[in-house]
């Protein structure tokens, strides 16, 4: 996540711990061959601003991945401009919320590689319900709220467990059981990875690709043992051997 011109991790999307700077950051992502780094920045979208395409530009030309920018994109302007700046795909969240065609008009312009759909959850008495930070609680499924990006032209679901962000206690096995088998578009997990382990517990579950942040910085383990891993037990892989 992106705060204050900083690079932060949170756990529960609460109480932020600073990673760095983003260009540096970069660079160590570079050097430990990670697939694809997704940014989110959180001050455009509680404060309504525009997005630092400053910081994108100044990241974009470190970065030898592929590279997802979300925060603040409610118009195809913006998406214009994070594109210019360098970026490969973006991501959206509330205004995917608020209006959904925005999701068709942003594919229809840009395809729908380009555009993935991000959808926050908590499990709140046993059921899990969509969430976001500007508007709280959203009475809505998330399966069903997912299936309907993936109708309006969605190229993938970033789906983040806020009760597992941050905490390195695995996924939510049980909410991504849900969505296992359930949509044609790759589905992202995010949320709680702490061992490599986690990963493969999550692929078999039925993610398509993981999310991780927490544990490539505050422990012992490293993309390349994640990759390892998941080798291990037949799951595909780029290794850089």
């Amino acid at each position: 996540m992106l705060k204050d011109w900083q690079l932060v991790k949170s756990i529960q999307f609460d109480s932020y711990r600073t990673i760095g700077h983003p260009t540096t950051t970069v660079r160590v992502y570079n050097a430990r061959n990670v697939d694809e780094l997704i940014v989110l920045d959180i001050d455009a979208s509680l404060k309504n601003e525009e997005i630092n395409t400053e910081i994108i530009s100044d990241m974009a030309d470190e970065c030898f991945m592929p590279l997802t920018i979300g925060g603040g994109i409610d118009n195809t302007d913006a998406i214009y401009k994070v594109l210019k700046a360098g970026a490969d795909k973006i991501s959206i969240n509330s205004k995917a919320i608020e209006n959904q065609h925005f999701i068709r008009e942003a594919a229809k312009i840009f395809g729908t590689q380009c555009i993935v759909c991000s959808i926050d959850v908590k499990n709140i008495n046993g059921q899990y319900v969509v969430y976001n930070k500007k508007k709280g609680l959203i009475d809505i499924d998330p399966l069903t709220l997912a299936k309907e990006y993936e109708s309006m032209g969605a190229g993938e679901i970033l789906l983040t467990s806020v009760d597992n962000e941050g905490t390195q206690k695995g996924y939510d096995l049980e909410l991504l059981s849900l969505f296992k088998e359930k949509l044609q578009i790759p589905l992202i997990i995010n949320g709680g990875m702490g061992k490599p382990k986690h990963g493969v517990d999550a692929i078999q579950g039925g993610a398509d690709a993981l999310a991780a942040a927490y544990i490539f910085h505050f422990s012992q383990y490293t993309p390349a043992e994640i990759k390892k891993e998941l080798y291990k037990f037949n799951i595909p892989v780029r290794l850089c051997i």
